[in-house]
C-alpha cells in the first residue's frame, strides 16, 4: 500500500515508477531494467535494504539510492550513507519531503555527470565551458545545502517547540561571523556547522526532549550526550568533517564549565563559540514545554551576565551591540 501511495504521488510529478515488496523482486528489476532513482526502506522480506544497497552499489556504483529508515534505524541509516546512499528519509514519510528529496538527488546527479564530462574534456573546452562549469558549481552547492536544510528541517521536526531552530541559528551566526571578517570560505563552512549542530538530537529520545517539564539530572546528562552523537552520525562522511568541531564544541563554555570536553576561552573553535550565542538566545526566547519564552530584554541581560561565564564576549558584543538578533 505505501509503495502504492508514493508510486501515485510520484506519477503525478512526472516520474514512472516500478514498486517492489521486496529487496530481492527490487533486485530483479534493477538487472532488467534501467533507472535512475532508488528508493528503498531498510527492513523488508527476503532481503533487507542494507543487503539491497550492497549489491545495486557493486553493479553500479553511481546509482542514486535514498534509503527510508525510523529514528530508532538512525545508526543503520548513518551505515548505508557510507556504503553509498545518498540521502534518507524519515518515518512517518512526508509525500512532499519526498519529493523534494528526489528532485534534489537527481539533479545532483545530473550536475555530477555534468561535471564529470566537462572533466573528462577540460583540456580542450576550459575555455567556451569554465562559465557554465562555475554556474554548475553554484547549484550544485545549492543543492547539497538543500539537502542538509531538509535534514535539519526533521531533527527540528523532532522537537515541535524549537520547529525552525537550526535556521535561525543559522542566520545569526553568519551575521556574526560578517562581523568578524570571516572569508566566503569560512561563512560556508559555518553556514553548515550552524544548521548541524544540534544534528545529534535525532538520537535523543522524544520522550526526553519533549518532556513537559523540568529534567531530572539523568535526564539533563543523557541530554548534553547529542554533540558527541552528531560527530558519530557524520564523522564518516568527507564533506562533513570540517564541521565536527562546531558540532562537539557549541555547548562548551568560556569559563571551562561546559561540555562534552571543558574547553576553555579561545580553546573552543571560534565557530563553536560564535554558534553558541544564537543557540542560547532562540532557546531562551522559544517556548518550552516546561517555561515561558523569556521578554527581549531579559534574554540580552543575561547574555551580558554570562559573558566570560558562558560566553565569548566579544562574540555577545557584536551580537548585542548590532541587534544580530534582529537579523
Amino acid at each position: 500500500m505505501i509503495c502504492t501511495i508514493l508510486a501515485r504521488r510520484l506519477a503525478r510529478e512526472g516520474y514512472s515508477c516500478v514498486t517492489a515488496c521486496n529487496g530481492r523482486e527490487a533486485l530483479n528489476h534493477f538487472y532488467k531494467e534501467d533507472f535512475s532513482l532508488i528508493i528503498s526502506d531498510l527492513k523488508m522480506p527476503e532481503m533487507d535494504g542494507m543487503e539491497l544497497l550492497k549489491k545495486v552499489k557493486a553493479l553500479n556504483p553511481k546509482m542514486t539510492v535514498i534509503i527510508v529508515t525510523a529514528y530508532a534505524e538512525i545508526d543503520v541509516a548513518v551505515d548505508a550513507m557510507r556504503l553509498g546512499a545518498n540521502d534518507f528519509i524519515m518515518k512517518p514519510v512526508n509525500l512532499d519531503l519526498v519529493v523534494l528529496s528526489i528532485r534534489n538527488a537527481l539533479e545532483k546527479k545530473r550536475l555530477e555527470d555534468e561535471l564529470e564530462t566537462y572533466h573528462r574534456n577540460l583540456e580542450r573546452l576550459v575555455e567556451e565551458r569554465t562559465g557554465r562549469l562555475q554556474q554548475a558549481y553554484r547549484i550544485l552547492k545549492k543543492a547539497h545545502l538543500d539537502s542538509v536544510k531538509v535534514l535539519t528541517e526533521a531533527i527540528d521536526a523532532k522537537d515541535p517547540y524549537t520547529r525552525g531552530h537550526s535556521d535561525r541559528v543559522r542566520r545569526m551566526s553568519l551575521e556574526i561571523a560578517k562581523s568578524l571578517d570571516f572569508t566566503e570560505e569560512k561563512l560556508e563552512n559555518l553556514e553548515y556547522g550552524a544548521l548541524l549542530h544540534d544534528i545529534g538530537k535525532i538520537g535523543i529520545k522524544d520522550d526526553v526532549l519533549q518532556k513537559q517539564g523540568p529534567l531530572s539530572s539523568d535526564e539533563y546528562q543523557y541530554i548534553q550526550e547529542h554533540p558527541l552523537i552528531g560527530v558519530k552520525i557524520v564523522e564518516g562522511i568527507q564533506f562533513f568533517r570540517d564541521k565536527i568541531p562546531m558540532i562537539r564544541h557549541h555547548h562548551e563554555h568560556y569559563d571551562g564549565t561546559g561540555y562534552p570536553d571543558g574547553l576553555t576561552g579561545e580553546g573552543i573553535p571560534l565557530e563553536a563559540r560564535i554558534i553558541a550565542v544564537p543557540d542560547a538566545f532562540d532557546a531562551m526566547t522559544s517556548l518550552r514545554p516546561h517555561r515561558r519564552a523569556m521578554a527581549l530584554e531579559d534574554v540580552l541581560s543575561e547574555l551580558v551576565r554570562c559573558e566570560n561565564k558562558q560566553f565569548d564576549p566579544l562574540v555577545v558584543d557584536i551580537f548585542v551591540r548590532k541587534r544580530i538578533y534582529k537579523s
